[in-house]
């Protein structure tokens, strides 16, 4: 058994990501990165372009790319701020939402697959030591 922490952890990281890409472009038709903004925007509706950004740990340039794509497919709609207009404010469209909805099942069984063979202690350890790492890192 390989017992290189970080190493594991990074590739098992790259590898359920372009899993789960993979899958939500399938079924969803977006990215799983765009799915990520649109819940985020979900939890916070009206969010500053650079919140989202600081939230998926992107760079401004990136996520200005990103929220583009997203609004020129019809998921979010980009208001100016009232408080400074040259900031940018994110809402979702009908369409935004509904890709969410869409999205449920999916991450259930992304889950399923992740969590198939553990037992709810052995997930409770999993789940305590990934907090962990986001918390403390």
């Amino acid at each position: 058994m390989d017992k290189r922490l970080f190493y594991l952890l990074n590739s098992a990281r790259q590898r359920v990501y372009k899993y789960a890409d993979q899958k939500a472009e399938e079924s969803l038709g977006i990215s799983v990165t765009q799915l990520g903004a649109l819940m985020l925007i979900a939890t916070n509706e009206g969010c500053l372009l650079k919140d989202l950004a600081h939230s998926l740990n992107l760079n401004n340039s990136a996520l200005t790319g990103l929220a583009a794509r997203m609004e020129h497919n019809g998921l979010i709609e980009r208001r100016a701020c009232e408080q400074d207009g040259r900031a940018s404010r994110l809402y979702l469209t009908l369409l935004g939402r509904s890709k969410i909805d869409s999205a449920r099942p999916l991450i259930s069984q992304l889950n399923a697959a992740m969590t198939e063979g553990f037992n709810e202690q052995e997930v409770q350890v999993i789940l305590r030591f990934l907090n962990r790492l986001l918390n403390e890192f």
